[in-house]
């Protein structure tokens, strides 16, 4: 289906000359100023024009925030090298992310979630031996810590950036300050031809097929388009309340809707090269390590606890009862829209969905949605040919994504409070996850089940596993029956020296990035 007056000026887009496809981005951010940035580089030879216009008096929810790998690919599809963007984003690098207090369970205390590199080739066969057969009551380490190269570099505090003799790539992530990135995506965007306005928006003009044609500002002008790209935020302004898309909340499987955040200076002893959850009484809290502070963050559940509470649990846990530095509360609204493409608008960043920031996937999310949008438009002939197909790929893809997140929550193994023991109770679950869960707990071939599902995409097989066995999810050890003969066929210790070895071709994070600031200053 075509747009109605729309798809002579959409096929423009293949032209140099006459009026150019005009496209609005409602909203900067980094989700806003991120869709500008690819849309720009992508469609650079042809006939297109990207405004981004932002309200002056509207901030962005943004705090220290953490990233998959994703990003690197993001940035080195523009071009932009870290050291360029790395030092004024405040930002530090990510091996991944170490989760503390999910599980009472002893030797279960904590476990590290890495993101998977080829060199795990070389080691995940073990642990993937291991957690099979640990599922099936053999006694068998299967410690995910103990098999991947990244949670050794998270812990000894290295940077994910090896020597040029050492012939394997790292996936990594980032942290960052989300204000500075945005920023930085702003000049980057400008610097791309995308054009910058200011203006607040009191009305949207729509056609009565439902298409939007103009934004009215509130000076009294008026900006017109040919399509528009939603980055309001939750308030989703031209999506949901224009357009009247509706929302689907996660709300009855991923409790928690609000967030308490606070700084504290950075750690004296290093930069750390991980995101830090650790779970608290009514959820769990962040640390993120950036070069100039650490960022901090509780996010809990307001059913079950009031933001005085959490914020007076967060002060306690970073030690700041009597700081005076202020606390900064937010409200989450945890879903995703029926529909991300409608009619000539496509929606991005909060505007189109969240999930909670547990695994750092918002601006995955982002980048996903404008790359897989892109495709859908241009393979439909720039017509709306492609807005089912591709609406349905991203619900699938949040709805992926959730699903990990949700596994957190009900395979956790606290009991000290009702908002542990209520989730780890809960069964409204996706199918999907149900059949996840029932292949563990029956000790079920989990590498089957994940290709089966198509889930792979989404998560890994080695993420799957690192969640569930990280956790203790096994059978009691006063139950356990040793190795039969020949099974085990790993050596643990030719694994650890391995890994150690491997090590040797890293370098302190601290030291590596003040020497990105000093290669970036000069």
């Amino acid at each position: 289906m075509e747009l109605p007056g729309v798809s002579e000026k959409l096929m423009t887009m293949n032209k140099t000359d006459g009026d150019p496809f005009r496209i609005v981005v409602l909203g900067g951010g980094t989700a806003g100023w991120m869709a500008a940035n690819l849309m720009a580089k992508r469609w650079t030879d042809r006939n297109v024009e990207i405004t981004v216009l932002e309200a002056p008096d509207i901030g962005i929810i943004g705090v220290g925030e953490g990233s998959t790998p994703q990003l690197k690919a993001f940035f080195d599809y523009l071009g932009v090298e870290e050291a360029a963007w790395m030092p004024k984003c405040n930002a530090t690098y990510k091996n991944g992310i170490s989760f503390h207090g999910w599980s009472e369970r002893p030797g279960y205390e904590h476990y590290f979630h890495p993101f998977p590199s080829p060199i795990d080739h070389h080691t995940s066969p073990a642990f993937y031996f291991h957690s099979h057969f640990r599922r099936q009551g053999i006694d068998l380490n299967a410690d995910p810590d103990r098999f991947f190269l990244s949670a050794h570099l998270a812990r000894k505090r290295l940077a994910p950036k090896p020597s040029h003799n050492f012939p394997f790539d790292i996936a990594y992530g980032y942290h960052f300050d989300s204000h500075l990135v945005g920023a930085f995506l702003r000049e980057h965007a400008r610097s791309l031809g995308v054009a910058y306005a200011e203006g607040k928006v009191v009305d949207v003009q729509l056609t009565t097929s439902g298409n939007i044609t103009s934004l009215k500002l509130d000076g009294g002008h008026t900006i017109e388009a040919d399509f528009f790209i939603d980055s309001t935020g939750f308030r989703s302004a031209l999506l949901q309340q224009a357009l009247g898309v509706k929302f689907a909340s996660f709300s009855e499987n991923l409790f928690n809707n609000a967030a308490v955040v606070l700084p504290t200076p950075v750690d004296p002893a290093g930069t750390n090269s991980q995101t830090t959850s650790t779970a608290l009484k009514n959820g769990w809290a962040w640390n993120i390590p950036l070069t100039n502070r650490t960022g901090n963050g509780y996010v809990y559940s307001l059913d079950y606890c009031s933001p005085d509470q959490a914020e007076t649990e967060l002060r306690a846990h970073l030690g700041m009862l009597d700081s005076d530095v202020g606390a900064r509360h937010l409200k989450m609204k945890v879903g995703r829209v029926e529909k991300h493409w409608c009619k000539n608008c496509l929606a991005v960043g909060l505007s189109q969905g969240f999930i909670e920031p547990l695994e750092a996937t918002a601006l995955h999310l982002v980048q996903a949605t404008v790359e897989q949008f892109m495709n859908a438009f241009e393979t439909g002939g720039f017509t709306n040919e492609k807005e089912d197909e591709f609406n349905a790929g991203i619900n699938a893809r949040f709805e992926g994504v959730r699903d990990y997140i949700v596994c957190h929550y009900r395979a956790n193994l606290r009991t000290d409070t009702d908002y542990w023991r209520d989730n780890a109770a809960n069964n409204k679950l996706s199918d999907t996850l149900h059949q996840v869960l029932n292949c563990w707990f029956a000790s079920g071939d989990m590498k089957q089940m994940i290709a089966e599902l198509g889930i792979s995409k989404y998560y890994s097989l080695t993420s799957w596993l690192c969640l569930l066995g990280g956790y203790g999810n096994y059978r009691d050890t006063q139950k356990l029956s040793p190795p039969p003969q020949g099974l085990q066929r790993f050596d643990l210790a030719i694994i650890d020296d391995f890994i150690a070895r491997c090590g040797m071709n890293f370098r302190d994070h601290k030291k590596l990035l003040a020497e990105q600031e000093s290669e970036a200053r000069a």
